[in-house]
């Protein structure tokens, strides 16, 4: 049994001397060339930008990438490539111009762009112009760990110094202050906006009129300030009434109010409503607290 191999081999390309001065001026037509399609990359990628921002890939596409890999030919990641470097640029005046006058090549901007911040622009602009692209490449890839690195660091700093302060006031009012981490701040926004959202359903269904209070009937419309307190207040009853721990005894994290049963029956009577700690709650409040409280 015989085995045939089929070996291709590519042509030798014999150099072709010529004078010398025929070859630099070659060369500097290769190197006055490159520059050109560096300073229209520059121009295209503004162009992007610009139909990005605007929206021009919104026509039935899924995004810009995908709009450009089928209306130019691009292949997917080199899509995504260019509109990442076209943002970028957006915020990075230094390296955009440096590829309009053909000074940094696409490929050293490309690299730049990943990790260049306007704080770090000029020092990068110094690197991209003094090494090859291969040599941008390795500083780059040097730089994302060092900034992974630093982003760690960060990350243990904020949630070392994540705090919340919560005391009394000297008219009996609570002070809320805090400092949370990214994250759980959001979580907290995306939680008071949804309580306020629920306040104004509630305002709907029960037919308060529009610019009235729904959590104490005021007459006057309540601030945002305002809408956030009751938020933040609708929340904290949700979540007792729901229980956080349900294994825990109910009357562990209870809210106690001593208020007198005529109270309770009729708010303009006299009598005692204070909270465990001796603050003053209006009665027409420890009403609505007695009637949400949940029947055990």
């Amino acid at each position: 049994m015989s085995i045939a191999a089929c070996v291709s081999v590519a042509p030798v390309i014999e150099p072709v001397l010529g004078s010398t001065s025929e070859l630099e001026h070659l060369g500097d037509e290769i190197a006055k060339l490159s520059a050109h399609l560096d300073a229209a990359t520059a121009h295209l990628l503004d162009l992007i930008r610009e139909f990005d921002a605007r929206g021009g890939w919104g026509n039935g596409f899924r995004s810009c990438a995908h709009w450009l890999s089928w209306r130019v030919g691009l292949e997917p990641g080199a899509a995504r490539e260019h509109v990442r470097v076209a943002r970028a640029l957006g915020s990075l005046p230094g390296l955009a111009q440096a590829l309009a006058r053909g000074e940094l090549s696409y490929s050293k901007v490309r690299a730049l762009s990943r990790v260049a911040t306007p704080e770090t622009e000029e020092r990068l602009l110094a690197v991209g112009r003094a090494g090859t692209a291969e040599h941008v490449e390795l500083i780059v890839r040097g730089w994302r760990r060092m900034d992974r690195k630093a982003e760690a660091q960060e990350t243990t700093r904020r949630h070392r110094n994540r705090a919340l302060h919560v005391y009394p006031d000297g008219d009996g009012m609570v002070m809320i202050h805090g400092r949370l981490e990214p994250e759980i701040g959001a979580l907290v926004m995306q939680a008071l906006t949804a309580a306020r959202e629920a306040l104004y359903r509630r305002r709907q269904a029960t037919d308060v009129p529009a610019g009235t209070s729904v959590v104490d009937g005021s007459p006057e419309a309540p601030t945002m300030e305002q809408q956030q307190a009751d938020a933040l207040a609708l929340v904290a009853e949700t979540m007792l009434h729901h229980g956080i721990d349900p294994g825990a005894p109910g009357e562990r994290y209870q809210v106690v109010v001593h208020v007198d049963a005529d109270v309770l029956a009729d708010a303009d009577v006299p009598g005692q409503s204070v909270l465990d700690g001796g603050a003053r709650v209006p009665a027409g409040r420890s009403q609505r607290l007695a009637w949400s409280a949940p029947l055990e």
